[in-house]
């Protein structure tokens, strides 16, 4: 099974047990869990294939932040011939790697949905002590 999920506005196609770079979460620290929830694309493996508009309903892909680690440095240089003028700069991007942990296709389950499922599908009490219907 593999997924395409979006993490701010970069598309990254996942299967569980994934490890990749995503652009630099401020908020996550090392060993939190993330729920990805913008998921554009499931597929089973099999050839089924669930594409989302623009997201795929209920599914979710689970992660836990690894470290926060920099890119490789970029170096800028600017020049302009006869002129005496010469500039050097570098960057380092940062990014947060994470590990794919699970993927819902269905999203999460929760206990209250099932209860819900569960008291919907059984028939109504009928109260003993109520009068019976005039026919």
């Amino acid at each position: 099974m593999y997924a395409v999920v979006d993490v701010k506005d970069k598309q990254f196609k996942v299967q569980e047990g994934d490890t990749l770079y995503v652009p630099y979460h401020s908020d996550a620290t090392a060993g939190q869990e993330l729920t990805l929830d913008r998921v554009l694309l499931v597929s089973d493996g099999d050839g089924d294939v669930t594409l989302g508009t623009p997201t795929v309903e209920d599914a979710t892909a689970t992660a836990r932040v690894l470290e926060h680690v920099k890119g490789d440095k970029v170096i800028v240089f600017k020049k302009k011939r006869r002129k005496r003028y010469r500039v050097k700069r570098g960057h380092r991007q940062q990014y947060t790697q994470i590990e794919i942990e699970s993927l819902n296709a269905n999203g999460p389950a929760s206990s209250d949905d099932e209860e819900a499922a569960e008291t919907s599908d059984a028939e109504p009490d009928e109260d003993p002590e109520a009068e019976p219907a005039e026919a």
